[in-house]
């Protein structure tokens, strides 16, 4: 008996013989009590009597899926003769319920950049049915192309793998919503939801954003020389930079109050007679494990002022000459140099 049959529907069974003529013959029926059914008796036209099973109450197969009667027939002798039958029920499976998920929401917490087919996580669904009508699916269900490029579920398990690569900075979270179908075609759905952990997978960038060059050699102390932006798209610890100079140049760098950018300020006089170029390398480094870093090369040209006397090679020359030199004759030549450069660094004698 099927499990959507509907109450009052009637099942004939076996009627019984007795070679007994007359009122030793008579026959009567009993049946084992019993809530889910009755016994009837359905008279033919030509006087007999057929028993039949009437269903009292609608059935659940998953509830219970069988039932075991006795049918009786006793017949008007006396002393009384009888005799039994079993009657054994079978409730066949209807697709009367859905799949149901073990939670409502699945999450899971994975870090970015694992390889392709990576696992995830692992949805459950039961179905109370039998045979195909409790085989339950799995599918992602109505996602958008960028989730199904990502993510991708088993069938049969209900495992959910990585199909691409995560990215913590392209997206950090990701919801979406799976269903589980029976054979019977009842579906059921469950919300999804992977945070992405992030990993230290970028280095510092450092952007000049200005530069100030050629630097005349009597720039005051304290000014501004290049003005940078240092980022780094990680987060927490791994996007948390530092930076630092090296080389000999007299620079000092100086965090803005934003905390993105810094500046490189003169940390002292320049002196063009002493280097004409200055050349540093800047590096950030990030407070991951094993940190990052990123680097940038500045040059800086020092341009010449006229901050140098003429020096000439003796402070005192002393010359002895006849008295009858010809005029224009050369007596002694002095010479004097300068220590700067171009016309700041042309000498005349007078």
């Amino acid at each position: 008996i099927d499990e959507w049959t509907l109450p009052g529907a009637r099942f004939p069974l076996q009627t019984a013989r007795d070679a007994d003529v007359g009122r030793n013959s008579l026959l009567t029926y009993h049946l084992t009590s019993n809530p889910s059914f009755s016994l009837v008796m359905k008279e033919s036209p030509d006087g007999s009597k057929q028993p039949e099973l009437v269903l009292d109450r609608a059935l659940d197969r998953e509830k219970q899926s069988s039932f075991e009667l006795v049918l009786t027939a006793v017949d008007g002798g006396d002393p009384v003769r009888s005799g039994t039958v079993q009657v054994h029920i079978n409730v066949t499976d209807a697709n009367d319920n859905s799949p149901v998920f073990s939670k409502s929401l699945y999450e899971a917490r994975v870090s970015e950049n694992l390889p392709a087919g990576s696992l995830v996580l692992h949805v459950q669904a039961t179905d109370a049915d039998a045979g195909t009508n409790g085989q339950v699916s799995y599918s992602l269900g109505n996602v958008p192309d960028a989730i199904s490029a990502l993510f991708a579920v088993d069938r049969e398990t209900g495992e959910v793998r990585t199909a691409g690569p995560l990215d913590f900075e392209e997206k950090s979270k990701y919801i979406f919503g799976m269903e589980a179908k029976d054979g019977g075609g009842l579906v059921s759905h469950c919300k999804v939801q992977i945070d992405i952990i992030d990993e230290n997978d970028n280095a510092p960038e450092i952007t000049i954003l200005s530069l100030s060059s050629p630097v005349p050699e009597d720039t005051p102390t304290g000014t501004v020389v290049a003005v940078l932006n240092v980022n780094d798209l990680d987060s927490g610890e791994n996007g948390q930079v530092s930076c630092e100079l090296s080389g000999e140049a007299p620079l000092s760098i100086v965090a803005s109050s934003g905390g993105s950018y810094k500046v490189l300020v003169l940390a002292k006089a320049l002196d063009r007679e002493e280097a004409a170029f200055r050349e540093l390398v800047l590096r950030a480094s990030d407070g991951g494990d094993p940190a990052r870093t990123g680097t940038a090369r500045i040059r800086v040209t020092v341009v010449d002022v006229n901050d140098n006397a003429p020096v000439f090679s003796q402070a005192e020359y002393t010359v002895r000459v006849p008295e009858d030199v010809p005029v224009g004759s050369t007596l002694v030549t002095v010479t004097a140099t300068d220590g700067d450069e171009g016309l700041n660094g042309q000498v005349k004698y007078s």
